[in-house]
């Protein structure tokens, strides 16, 4: 496995936000030349980056035979669109050495887990977005386009459901005028990629709500979605297992562990 970090700095910026790449290597002659990369964005609310939900997360991708990536993206003080630029200079980075690092340049997908689900489907609502390819010096608007998604329990909506202090961590002074903008089920288009979201109905930080008006707005657009809601675990699961418990055990539920060979599944059916 190659594994190397790089520098994601973009103005505003706070602290040294990173992407960390798990690319594995691929001797000459076997039959998969190229393979689907997921970039991984950890929860944390937008006050930190939750390392339960980074490395643990990227080796399970390696397994399932993916390249991973993990992005440790600003947070509080930085506000919004520091964030979602780091984000979008990364998958610039990636498609950008897709040959080189022989990755499939058409299965380039962001995964997040809280927060970092509402930063990764940021990027996939606003990837069209004028200022945002042309900030981080992208060809055009499709080099920073995401051919899917992975939302794990994300922060979606700013209205009834909303996890508050996530938008509140994000944008600062601006909350109230930036709020609706970031209401993300408001947001979806057809453009949009294909998503997999998975949810527990026993949710009590951010609730199901969230990952149930996202589907219901990919519904209307027509893009493509498979989501699950598992009916018991708290929020920041992560895998359900051992290896992403706090001390107390709280977020062990090992039934959820299965979204991650139907995320694999999913990747591999794009």
């Amino acid at each position: 496995m190659n594994y190397q970090t790089y520098d994601m700095s973009v103005a505003g910026s706070v602290g040294v936000p990173t992407l960390t790449t798990y690319l594995i290597d691929t001797p000459d002659g076997l039959l998969i030349e190229e393979r689907p990369l997921v970039l991984i964005c950890p929860g944390g609310g937008y006050s930190h980056v939750s390392v339960r939900e980074g490395e643990f997360l990227a080796l399970q991708f390696l397994a399932a035979g993916f390249h991973a990536a993990v992005l440790r993206y600003s947070v509080a003080p930085a506000v919004y669109p520091a964030q979602l630029l780091e984000l979008a200079k990364a998958v610039k980075l990636l498609r950008r050495h897709a040959k080189e690092w022989r990755i499939a340049a058409d299965r380039i997908l962001v995964q997040g887990s809280s927060a970092g689900g509402h930063l990764a489907a940021s990027l996939g609502c606003f990837w069209r977005e004028d200022f945002l390819w042309q900030t981080v010096d992208a060809k055009n608007a499709e080099e920073l386009r995401p051919d899917g998604m992975i939302l794990s329990y994300p922060v979606i909506t700013a209205g009834e459901f909303a996890h508050r202090d996530s938008f509140v961590n994000l944008l600062g002074d601006r909350y109230e005028e930036l709020r609706g903008r970031m209401s993300l089920e408001e947001q979806v288009s057809e453009d949009t990629p294909p998503t997999f979201l998975w949810h527990t109905y026993e949710d009590q930080a951010v609730p199901v709500e969230n990952s149930l008006l996202f589907m219901q707005a990919l519904r209307r657009a027509g893009v493509p979605f498979e989501g699950h809601i598992y009916p018991r675990g708290c929020h920041g699961i992560g895998l359900g297992t051992e290896l992403t418990c706090s001390v107390g055990g709280k977020e062990l539920q090992p039934e959820v562990s299965t979204w991650i060979g139907l995320a694999a599944t999913f990747v591999k059916n794009l």
